[in-house]
C-alpha cells in the first residue's frame, strides 16, 4: 500500500457518500454532490500523477485504479437512470463493455502487463492510454455527471433552470458513452493476439538448463 492506492482507495467512500445525496440529501445534498463529483473525477488524475511522481506505479495500482474508475462509471449511471435522469441504455452500455475489456485485460495482468502496456497498436495506445484521450473521456464523464446532480438539485428545488441544465447533461453524457465505447475497442479487437501468447507460454515447456 503506497499513497498513490491510498488516494485510489479513498475514492470508494467519497463515491458512497455522493450516492447517498443523490438519494437523500435533498436539494441542498444534491447540489453538493456537484463539487464532490468533481473531487471524485479529478481524484483519478491525482493518484496517476502522484504515482508516476513518487516512481509508485505498481499492477496492484493498475488494478486498483480500473476497478475506481469502473464502480464510479457504473454506480453514478445506474443511478442516474434510477432516478430517470438518463436513459438505462447508458449504464447497460457501461456495464457490457467494462466486462469485456476487464476480462481481456484480467489475462494481461495475469502475465505482467497493465492496462495500458498491454497495448500494441499505435492507434491503441493512443485510445486507450494517451492523456488526450484519458483526459476527453475524465471530461466528459465529469460534466455529464456533475450537470446531472445539478439538474437533479435544482429540480428538487423547483427551479426552472433544472430543464437547459438537464438538456445539457444529457449530451454531455452521450458523448461520454461514445467516447467509453471509442476507448474500449482497442482492447477487444487487440485481444486475440494477447489470448495467443498467454497460451504459447502456458503450453511452452520449461526449458532445460542443462
Amino acid at each position: 500500500m503506497n499513497v498513490a492506492n491510498l488516494i485510489t482507495i479513498s475514492r470508494f467512500p467519497l463515491l458512497v457518500l455522493i450516492v447517498l445525496l443523490l438519494y437523500f440529501g435533498g436539494a441542498v445534498g444534491q447540489l453538493v454532490d456537484a463539487p464532490l463529483i468533481v473531487t471524485l473525477i479529478l481524484m483519478d488524475s491525482l493518484d496517476g500523477i502522484v504515482a508516476r511522481r513518487r516512481q509508485e506505479q505498481t499492477l496492484i495500482g493498475s488494478a486498483l485504479d480500473i476497478a475506481a474508475d469502473r464502480a464510479v462509471e457504473i454506480v453514478l449511471w445506474v443511478a442516474y437512470a434510477h432516478l430517470k435522469l438518463i436513459s438505462v441504455v447508458i449504464p447497460l452500455t457501461v456495464v457490457i463493455r467494462g466486462a469485456l475489456t476487464d476480462s481481456i485485460r484480467n489475462v494481461a495482468l495475469q502475465h505482467g502487463q497493465s492496462a495500458h502496456s498491454m497495448m500494441r497498436s499505435a492507434w491503441g495506445r493512443w485510445l486507450v492510454a494517451s492523456g488526450t484521450m484519458r483526459t476527453g473521456y475524465g471530461v466528459a464523464k465529469a460534466i455529464a455527471f456533475t450537470l446531472l446532480a445539478l439538474a437533479l438539485g435544482l429540480k428538487t428545488g423547483g427551479h426552472a433552470i433544472w430543464h437547459p441544465v438537464w438538456i445539457a447533461a444529457i449530451v454531455c453524457s452521450w458523448i461520454a458513452l461514445g467516447l467509453c465505447i471509442l476507448r474500449g475497442l482497442p482492447v477487444i479487437v487487440e485481444a486475440p493476439a494477447l489470448f495467443r501468447s498467454a497460451e504459447f507460454h502456458v503450453a511452452a515447456p520449461p526449458t532445460s538448463s542443462g
